[in-house]
Order: structure tokens, then sequence, then C-alpha cells
């Protein structure tokens, strides 16, 4: 596995380059008012939102698809050190602990998302014919980041001794998110996590309900009048 991983990770910054100039390209042209060319005909109505399982899978695949670029160093040091392990029973458990640290944060992370969007979605829309723009504004910085950052893993390997003030910048502000995780501890998260996941269930229940009483409530027959 390992003389694989290191192909992989040697060509990766160039991807990093290549996917980072194109969604800085995205960006300008939604800045410039323009809309992205859809790669399937308009409906006519927009598509039902489902929560189903397979559609969250596969959308948390394309995310760790797409962070690989940051990931692939401790992702691969976890597995190659889950196989390097004294049984597979260990191994497994060591892979099962990285994805549950993983996906916990990025869990709470989801909920508190999912429990602000309905106010997020109401003040976008109020923005109306902004929101595409700022959209593109904010897609043209993340670009243009992700491009500079494969450049710097590049100009990395070439020479160890390669400092950047934005990078360095921006990862002061993840160490600090880090420190501010691992002091926190796994405990405070799994417990905010079960809090947020509660919250929701109780609102969704709230609103469950009067729709309940409405598609329950009995039909009244024609009134008799008296003689």
């Amino acid at each position: 596995l390992q003389p694989v991983a290191g192909q992989v990770q040697r060509h990766l910054p160039w991807f990093t380059i290549v996917f980072g100039l194109l969604l800085a390209a995205a960006g300008a042209w939604l800045l410039a008012g323009r809309r992205l060319p859809a790669l399937a005909p308009k409906p006519r109505r927009a598509p039902k939102v489902t929560r189903s399982l397979p559609s969250m899978a596969l959308f948390g695949m394309a995310y760790a698809t797409a962070s690989l670029g940051c990931t692939i160093a401790p992702f691969l040091a976890i597995v190659v050190s889950a196989f390097r392990t004294g049984s597979a029973g260990e191994g497994i458990a060591l892979f099962a602990a990285y994805a549950a640290g993983m996906g916990l944060i990025v869990g709470a992370a989801s909920l508190t998302v999912a429990l602000t969007r309905t106010t997020a979605v109401t003040g976008l829309r109020r923005l109306g014919s902004i929101t595409p723009r700022l959209g593109g504004g904010l897609l043209l910085l993340v670009g243009a980041y992700v491009a500079h950052y494969g450049w710097y893993e590049i100009r990395v390997r070439n020479n160890p001794r390669t400092s950047d003030p934005v990078i360095n910048a921006a990862g002061a502000v993840q160490r600090t998110i880090a420190d501010f995780l691992h002091a926190t501890g796994a405990a405070v998260i799994l417990v905010l996590f079960a809090l947020l996941l509660l919250t929701m269930l109780v609102i969704r229940r709230r609103h469950a309900r009067p729709a309940s009483r409405t598609d329950g409530a009995p039909e009244h027959g024609p009134r008799r009048h008296g003689a």
C-alpha cells in the first residue's frame, strides 16, 4: 500500500491546483451575474428533497473524496497502521475509532447547519438576486486558496523551508480549532451531538403534530335545520 500511497500523494498537489482554478473560475462566472450550465435539463417542478440514507451516504462519500487533498496523509497512516497491528480485530478497532472521531465532529457540524437551515434560507431569500453573486465571491476566494495551497505543497516538496503567510495564517486558525476540540474531549462533543439530535427530533415532532391533526380531522356533514 505504501508505494501506491506515495504515488498518489505526489500528484495530489497538481490535482488540487486544477480543482482550485476550476472553483475560482466558477466563482468568477457567478460573480459576473451569470449562471453555471446545467448538466441535466431543467425540470418543470423542483425535485423533492429527501432525507434517505442512500442520498446522505453518497453526499458523505463525495465530501470525503473532495477532502482527500488535506486528509489523505493521516488517513493512509491510519490504514497502514491498521494493517500492521497484531490482529485483524485490533486493525478494525483502530479504523473504526478514526471513523467515529471524524464522523462525530462532522455530524455535530451537520446537525448545527440543519437546525439553522430554515433561518439561513429565509435570510438568503431576502437578498434575492444578490445571493448568487455572494456565493460566487465566496467560491472565488475558496478556489484561489485551494489552488494556492496546492502550489504551496509543490514548493514545500522542493524546499522544506518554504514559508507562506497565507498558509501560516490558515494553519494558525486550524490549530486553534484543533486544540479547542482536543481540550474539549470526545465526551463533550458526544453530548453536544446527542443534544443537537434530540433537539432536531423534538422540532420534527412538533411540526408533525399539527399536520396529523389536520389530516385526521373529521369532515362535518350538512347541518340539519330544525322545524
